[in-house]
């Protein structure tokens, strides 16, 4: 059983930065693409950012776009999401997930169900 480790998460004021990081434990996974997703109280779950094996493609949900930026380190099967210009909306736990299947297309990596395994989120909260 594959397991995704995050870290990251925390308190910070509005207007500061984060950096979350989600490891996957068996470095010898195929790993296809990484994505961010979170999921604030009594709301359903909703893409963040996601990044491709080669790093070519990368997508953004519109109400992060200029603010986060996801990278990936494939040696160690990571996933970053550094997090700058936080505002109170972006309140909410963080979950991580990688696909380990070849995809049709990239922008499959925006939509949840394409994702095989998950994490078990880290919490982001953003004071006022």
């Amino acid at each position: 059983q594959v397991q995704l480790v995050e870290s990251g998460g925390g308190l910070v004021q509005a207007g500061g930065s984060l950096r979350l990081s989600c490891a996957a434990s068996d470095t010898s996974l195929s790993i296809y693409g990484m994505g961010w997703f979170r999921q604030a109280p009594g709301k359903e779950r909703e893409f963040v950012a996601a990044i491709s094996r080669s790093g070519d493609s990368v997508y953004y949900a519109d109400s992060v776009k200029g603010r986060f930026t996801v990278s990936s380190d494939n040696a160690k099967n990571t996933v970053y999401l550094q997090m700058n210009r936080l505002k109170s909306e972006d309140t909410a736990a963080y979950y991580c997930a990688v696909r380990v299947a070849p995809l049709t297309l990239s922008t499959q990596l925006k939509y949840d169900y394409y994702y095989n395994y998950w994490g078990q989120g880290t919490q982001v909260t953003v004071s006022s």
